[in-house]
């Protein structure tokens, strides 16, 4: 569990937000949900709360962190690899040229993740992930990524859980990556963690014993519509709480409002260039659809610097 959570048993649950129209919309939408004999509420196993993970969760610029991880693998594997120097995206990655990667697209990021996910066993990329995490700093806060994770966001996945609701990371990020911290700094385990993920086989090491290899082939993208599938997939039940920040994750908040009952739809505004950054346009998608149909249907937005007292816990 993250140190930096806040305890259920304090007087004010989400001490980092201002208070203002969020806060008390959130603490609101709980009182309601969990009030036995209320209109209403919903039993503790209907308290299904879904997260978007980069920059919802924590800081996803000026690259996401997953990504900053696979141009670190993809600058380690380069020697083995010399056709990079002169391919793209590869090119592009490895001198750093982010505006030219960004123009690769969604396939271009691709291409450069299954080139630094595979070829290896689960344990091996176990190993690897968290290798890179005790030794990675932030871009700009040059400090852990563990440590941009944002206070607020920490202190209302306390805050349901203190409430009876079970909290899940619905990310386009890997599902594997993502094991590798979602319990140590979101109090999130393994088996509520919903991401992308590469094709995984089952087969004999050569030392006898079993492993499951990854492949260098994409199985799953959760990301946009994706999302809701991966949910009714991997969750059997439709959320009833669910925060965002862009276009790809509209249509979980679309799905997730669209069921019965009270529904809470919130949508995370960087708009704090001093303390975070502000922007509206991640590094792919935009926010701009999303935030249209916040607006249109009273769904939460959540205005960074507005809102929140303090973005990390070393503010």
């Amino acid at each position: 569990m993250n140190p930096n959570a806040g305890s259920p048993a304090q007087s004010d649950p989400l001490p980092s937000w201002n208070n203002g129209a969020s806060k008390q919309a959130i603490i609101e939408y709980v009182a309601k949900v969990t009030r036995e004999g209320g209109p209403d509420f919903m039993r503790p196993e209907e308290r299904i709360a879904t997260f978007d993970n980069d920059g919802t969760l924590w800081c996803e610029q000026p690259v996401p962190v997953q990504f900053a991880f696979a141009l670190d693998r993809l600058k380690a594997l380069a020697s083995a690899h010399p056709e990079w120097k002169e391919t793209q995206p590869f090119k592009a990655a490895l001198e750093g040229d982010l505006k030219t990667l960004a123009q690769s697209g969604e396939r271009g990021l691709v291409d450069v993740v299954v080139a630094t996910h595979a070829g290896m066993t689960t344990e091996e990329f176990q190993r690897i992930v968290k290798d890179w995490f005790a030794s990675a700093r932030d871009l700009r806060f040059k400090c852990e990524y563990s440590a941009v994770v944002y206070q607020p966001m920490i202190e209302l996945l306390t805050y349901l859980r203190a409430n009876g609701f079970k909290t899940f990371i619905v990310s386009g990020g890997g599902i594997e990556f993502m094991y590798a911290f979602a319990e140590r700094v979101y109090g999130i385990p393994p088996e509520q963690v919903v991401g992308s993920s590469c094709v995984t086989q089952f087969m004999m090491g050569p030392d006898g014993k079993p492993v499951l290899m990854r492949e260098a082939k994409i199985n799953f993208v959760d990301d946009g519509s994706g999302k809701p599938v991966a949910i009714y997939r991997y969750i059997g039940r439709r959320p009833i709480l669910a925060f965002g920040n862009s276009d790809s994750d509209l249509p979980m908040l679309q799905w997730t409002a669209a069921g019965a009952g009270a529904r809470f739809m919130g949508l995370i505004h960087h708009t704090d260039a001093e303390r975070e950054y502000a922007y509206e346009r991640a590094v792919l998608g935009s926010l701009n659809k999303a935030l249209d149909e916040a607006h249109a249907h009273g769904w939460t937005v959540v205005d960074m610097k507005r809102d929140w007292k303090r973005v990390f816990a070393f503010d």
